[in-house]
């Protein structure tokens, strides 16, 4: 039972950290982006951004962190909800300190984002 639990957290810690990264970065790079983007546009950006990360943790996490295949699977389900509700939680809080907001800091997006990246261990992770 106790690995069951550290393999679902250490997954959706290793997307989270990720997803916080992003964020972070696009927070420091925040001038190029001044304008209002195209939501189509953004949404395939981050789609794009997620897979690219993926595939990259798989450089270093190549196995998956979850054994059950199921379990994976559910995993691809709901961590990306998990994600994009913590990024809204990211902007309301970020908001409320009058700073200035992305489109991943809205649920929409970070579940995007997330569900690319989940969905390119899902595949490809070994």
């Amino acid at each position: 039972m106790l690995e069951f639990v550290l393999q679902i957290l250490g997954e959706f810690f290793l997307q989270m950290m990720l997803e916080i990264l992003v964020e972070l970065g696009f927070h420091s790079l925040k001038e190029p982006f001044r304008q209002p983007s195209n939501p189509w546009v953004a949404a395939f950006g981050y789609m794009l951004l997620g897979g690219i990360l993926g595939g990259l943790s798989l450089l270093f996490a190549g196995h998956h962190l979850i054994a059950s295949e199921n379990l994976r699977l559910v995993n691809l389900l709901l961590a990306p909800v998990v994600a994009g509700l913590l990024m809204k939680a990211f902007g309301a809080w970020r908001a409320r300190r009058g700073e200035v907001l992305f489109r991943i800091d809205r649920f929409l997006c970070g579940y995007i984002f997330a569900f690319s990246l989940t969905l390119v261990r899902y595949k490809f992770g070994a």
